[in-house]
């Protein structure tokens, strides 16, 4: 394999390019590739959320799932089952090396904090990339992905599944369509029931550590985070988005699900500034702020309006934990029946709620009864991709779009490591404007032997 090499991040900041994804860049980056008649896919990451995505892919007529990766043998054998021809990995650096002419795209559905690497050296490769959300760990490591992934004109798409689902392009339509007038604010949750307990690990992390089982590459799991001791239950399988170095909280985990209809239909770009609250315990615990993320969040982004705004700017605002939406905000639907993961969009003629997985709801019903969801067809993300691989379509949620997207909700976990601070956001040098101690949260340093040259 090609000697990797390190870039600090310093470097990492002003060795990007910035540019401006004009509508011309966008369509063609969404992109269309040379016609063929199978994708030779990789699965980087089989098991959660991986499983899932092999089994989406496999469904396809057009693929052959050719090689297999997971740092948990037990999840790389119930793999190997289910796709018995294919070639096992538990480094995704081996399999890059070995399967570099044998293989057409790939998925990365691995820990955030693995999600750049894995994801860059591949399109380094000209290979295309179904990446899972939030994209990447880090907003720098987002902006320099976007920008390779242009560069090199291969098939992209971010794993918000439900953005290709009936509910969420229906959103999108009905708000460029201007149903609900002007757009005044935007309320976003996630306050699903059983997430906090499922995967919001209070820590801290055990003084001590113990022998990872057999079937678990411990190394290789942390890849680019810094090491430490494995501990049985608090990291893997889930748990690792409870932790900094690893994932990116519950924000991050769920938050370009919630935004994405959102996002694509006020034709949405960076935010002017982006604030944050969390709950007392965490803030006030400097052990729980060095190491985990907080169990509840109130974050608020203030964008610069545009034609389907109300204001100049206008408030996007996301909660989840112990915070919910103003009981104000839910009223316009309903305070006991209130989704528990939805966007809400508060226009000057009216509401449209949008309920993650489902069909969204013009407000007040009475008033807008005559007006019926557009004739859609179906669409499965995974299936689109791979048939953009094969040069019949774009992608839903490409990077020229998703990327920018994920750079705003992974900003919003920056301001969570500064809570209460109204931080100023300058996209194009990549900078926070008034707060210098948050610009260390924008990037990281890799681990050693593990930097990627870029």
């Amino acid at each position: 394999m090609s000697q990797l090499s390190k870039i600090n991040r310093r470097k990492f900041l002003n060795r990007s390019v910035l540019f401006v994804l004009t509508p011309p860049l966008l369509s063609q980056y969404s992109g269309f590739t040379k016609k063929q008649e199978k994708v030779r896919h990789v699965c980087v990451g089989v098991g959660g959320m991986g499983w899932h995505d092999l089994n989406r892919f496999k469904a396809h007529p057009n693929v052959d799932i050719v090689a297999i990766c997971d740092v948990d043998e037990n999840h790389l054998n119930k793999a190997a089952d289910a796709i018995p021809n294919a070639k096992k990995y538990t480094d995704w650096r081996e399999l890059l090396e070995k399967e570099a002419e044998n293989f057409d795209a790939i998925n990365v559905s691995v820990p955030d904090h693995n999600h750049f690497s894995i994801a860059m050296q591949s399109i380094q490769m000209g290979k295309h990339v179904y990446c899972q959300k939030p994209m990447c760990h880090d907003v720098a490591e987002i902006r320099k992905l976007t920008q390779a992934a242009q560069k090199a004109g291969i098939v992209s798409q971010l794993g918000t599944q439900h953005a290709s689902g009936k509910g969420d392009r229906t959103a999108v339509q009905w708000i460029k369509e201007g149903h609900i007038g002007k757009i005044k604010e935007v309320y976003l949750c996630s306050n699903r029931p059983g997430a906090t307990e499922a995967y919001r690990f209070e820590g801290p992390r055990p003084e001590g550590g113990e022998n990872p089982p057999m079937h678990l590459h411990w190394d290789l799991f942390i890849g680019t985070a810094p090491m430490r001791p494995y501990a049985p239950t608090i990291y893997h399988p889930s748990k690792w988005r409870a932790w900094q170095d690893f994932g990116t909280g519950w924000s991050g985990d769920i938050g370009c699900h919630i935004l994405d209809a959102v996002w694509k239909g006020l034709d949405l770009k960076a935010p002017k500034s982006v604030v944050a609250k969390v709950q007392d315990s965490w803030e006030n615990s400097p052990a729980r702020r060095a190491d985990t993320w907080p169990q509840s969040n109130h974050i608020t982004w203030v964008f610069p309006g545009n034609k389907l705004t109300a204001a100049n700017e206008f408030k996007v605002h996301w909660y989840d934990g112990e915070f919910y939406p103003p009981e104000e905000v839910r009223a316009l639907f309903s305070v006991e029946d209130y989704p528990a993961e939805s966007a809400m969009l508060v226009g000057t003629e009216g509401a449209l709620l949008i309920p993650h997985t489902k069909m969204p709801v013009l407000l007040p019903a009475e008033k807008f009864k005559q007006i019926s969801p557009p004739n859609l067809e179906e669409r499965d993300h995974y299936h689109h991709f791979v048939d953009a691989c094969l040069g019949k379509t774009n992608t839903e949620s490409h990077f020229g779009i998703s990327g920018p997207m994920s750079e705003t909700v992974i900003l919003g976990t920056v301001a969570i490591r500064q809570p209460n601070e109204v931080l100023e956001w300058d996209t194009s040098n990549l900078k926070i404007l008034n707060h210098d101690a948050a610009n260390q949260y924008l990037s990281r340093e890799y681990r050693n032997g593990w930097e990627l040259k870029v």
